[in-house]
């Protein structure tokens, strides 16, 4: 991958437990299913054994992926940033957009993104056209339907 993997120190974390979660609690139970179901006879018709090795497949499929991201990351912590005044990685940002609807967002690492919740990544088209913005600034960036302009409302960090 030729762009770094910028998270959140939240971020990093969830990740981690995820990862926790998956190799220490989840595989050990279907591992053990599986070896009672490889007991029970013909395993081209038991639908547990059948169902078990595809979920261990998918499981560390997903070890895989997640210790790879945890192990390329790059922390940034947003209350670390320079310049508060400007719009960075890890900072909470309203803006309001042509058509008068005001939101708030957080600009966070890919793995952290939750548009559901405000949680957008640092490389979403809103993301990127909002970045290096100060309070009063006006952006302009494209959607889908044709240009879009957001002005900066607020701007905060954590911490």
């Amino acid at each position: 991958m030729d762009r770094p993997i910028y998270i959140t120190p939240e971020g990093l974390s969830t990740l981690r437990a995820e990862l926790d979660h998956l190799w220490k609690k989840e595989r050990p139970e279907i591992v053990a299913v599986v070896h009672w179901a490889a007991g029970n006879g013909d395993r081209s018709e038991n639908g547990d054994y059948i169902y078990g090795k595809r979920r261990l497949r998918e499981i560390d499929r997903r070890v895989r992926y997640l210790r790879k991201r945890i192990e390329d990351a790059v922390v940034v912590r947003p209350e670390e940033q320079p310049d508060h005044s400007r719009i960075f990685f890890g900072a909470t940002v309203t803006y309001v957009n042509a058509r008068d609807e005001e939101k708030t967002i957080r600009i966070v690492g890919e793995d952290e993104a939750d548009s559901l919740n405000g949680m957008i990544s640092w490389i979403s088209p809103v993301a990127r056209a909002l970045m290096k913005a100060s309070v009063g600034d006006v952006v302009t960036f494209r959607t889908p339907a044709g240009e879009d302009e957001l002005e900066v409302l607020e701007i905060s960090y954590p911490g």
